[in-house]
């Protein structure tokens, strides 16, 4: 006979049956340990499934009581060590039911399923938990960055382009930047979590079953939002894995970016700000040194892994999915290394110290408000501005070449300069000099909607807080779904168990 004896059931997969060898060992392991992850979530199916399949009568209900009390049995040992140690991956639990109940009992577990809509299953559960930890984490990162833009709203700052003194900012207007771009980054990943959170349970292989299976109930059961309607699509198409490394993608960028800022600012010749010594290294032979490494632990690969995942997962729908495998390891690392920096920024944040005098110094030493001097021949002398620019680039290559810096800087030189230009003086004051070059009147002056005015940067703070509110609560509300979703489904079980 080629049954085997139900209390040493390995698994469906034994020689003798369709193949004439068993699986080689090793192979097995790796397929196991990239299961072990998402037992929890495989668990969840099985008890959701055979719900259905019970209250629909596909299967007797003495069967259906049977296995979900033996389920239950498992938890009370030890759900996922038992599952890891009686083998078998995401089909751990019906080698547990037939060892415990025979195969005529647990044999039935797996009918109107397949690998294909198991794993769909479960690898969709595991990645809405994960994005609901990214997000949860996002909303603390954001609140911590808030925080900080509120206390900055006045600290004068260089603003860079191409690591040249442009414009000056505050550091608040800088943080409040940030936030935007974070905030948009929750955005995407809701919406993405929208798309993830849809059953491919029943789906079963590509074309569902002719059993009366109730996908909706079992995508309730599950906490899913709804029920991923074409079979073929909702078992075999990858584009949740490819969304998840976009939304990861995009937001490590801005986290990357940021901290790039933060290492500069950090830097020996900047000095702008400083962190506790509690996110800093020494070195080994450098004794001198401090190095803010929480910063540099920002540049995350996930870029790098998304390329990986996506040449995993693109393969004709026709082809063998084994390959998308190659996919998990840096889905797991995009994952693992976006949660642990936003775990970890609110508090490297919170012990940040900024230098506001050595920032304002490096403003005031450069010509960093050209833009408002320019603007006041516009505005008293009634110059177009092409005129302006062009006389005040003339006279900063003056201020160069001769060292001149801004408060040695006199009406006669920006005379000079004009009458270079087009033959006229203009006839500025020293007072208008010192106006146009002033970072505190150029910062309260832009009071325009998203300017780094105070007053604006304060309002702009106050529209990302609600907003944020707003995201905390979706978060907790999706939660307490996913928790009433158990909640039914363990309502289910007593039901049926009596």
């Amino acid at each position: 006979m080629k049954q085997q004896r139900s209390d040493q059931y390995r698994g469906y997969r034994t020689a003798g049956i369709r193949l004439s060898e068993d699986l080689a060992p090793a192979h097995r392991l790796g397929r196991e340990f990239g299961e072990r992850a998402s037992l929890y979530a495989f668990h969840m199916f099985d008890k959701a499934h055979l719900v259905m399949m019970t209250e629909e009568a596909i299967i007797s209900r003495a069967h259906g009581a049977a296995m979900l009390r033996a389920l239950r049995e498992m938890e009370q040992e030890g759900m996922e060590d038992v599952r890891s140690t009686i083998g078998g991956g995401m089909h751990s639990g019906e080698v547990y039911l037939i060892r415990k109940l025979g195969e005529e009992v647990g044999g039935w577990e797996h009918l109107g399923r397949s690998s294909v809509d198991l794993g769909a299953v479960g690898s969709r559960i595991r990645e809405r938990d994960r994005l609901l930890e990214v997000l949860e984490a996002l909303n603390g990162t954001r609140e911590a960055v808030l925080k900080l833009a509120g206390a900055h709203l006045e600290t004068v700052f260089p603003g860079y382009f191409s690591w040249q003194h442009a414009q000056p900012i505050s550091l608040g207007h800088y943080l409040v930047a940030l936030a935007s771009g974070l905030e948009r980054d929750f955005e995407r990943g809701r919406e993405c979590y929208g798309r993830v959170n849809r059953s491919p349970a029943g789906s079963v292989v590509m074309t569902g079953s002719a059993l009366p299976l109730d996908r909706a109930r079992t995508a309730r059961l599950l906490g899913f939002d709804a029920v991923h309607v074409n079979t073929l699509d909702a078992a075999l198409d990858q584009d949740h894995v490819h969304e998840c490394f976009a939304v990861l993608g995009m937001l490590a960028a801005h986290l990357s970016r940021f901290g790039e800022d933060l290492a500069v600012w950090s830097g020996t010749d900047f000095g702008l700000i400083d962190v506790a010594d509690r996110f800093a290294a020494g070195s080994s032979i450098l004794m001198q040194m401090k190095t803010p490494i929480v910063w540099s632990q920002m540049k995350g690969g996930v870029a790098g892994g998304m390329v990986s995942g996506y040449l995993a997962t693109k393969t004709a729908t026709g082809m063998g999915s084994l390959d998308r495998r190659y996919a998990d390891e840096p889905f797991n690392a995009a994952f693992q290394d976006v949660t642990a920096i936003l775990n970890l920024l609110p508090h490297a944040l919170g012990a940040v110290s900024v230098d506001a005098e050595r920032a304002r110094a490096s403003v005031d030493g450069q010509y960093t408000a050209a833009t408002d001097l320019a603007g006041l021949l516009v505005a008293e002398r009634g110059v177009p501005w092409r005129t302006a620019h062009q006389i005040c680039g003339i006279l900063f290559r003056h201020c160069s070449a001769r060292g001149v810096k801004p408060d040695q800087l006199t009406p006669e030189m920006v005379d000079e300069a004009a009458v270079e230009y087009f033959g006229k003086p203009m006839g500025l004051s020293q007072q208008h000099i010192r106006e146009g070059l002033d970072a505190d009147r150029f910062l309260k002056r832009r009071t325009g909607i998203g300017g780094p005015a105070p007053e604006e940067a304060a309002r702009q703070i106050g529209e990302l807080g609600r907003t944020l509110a707003a995201d905390m609560s979706w978060v907790e509300g999706r939660r307490l779904a996913l928790a009433d979703a158990a909640g039914e489904l363990e309502r289910a079980i007593d039901v049926i168990v009596g």
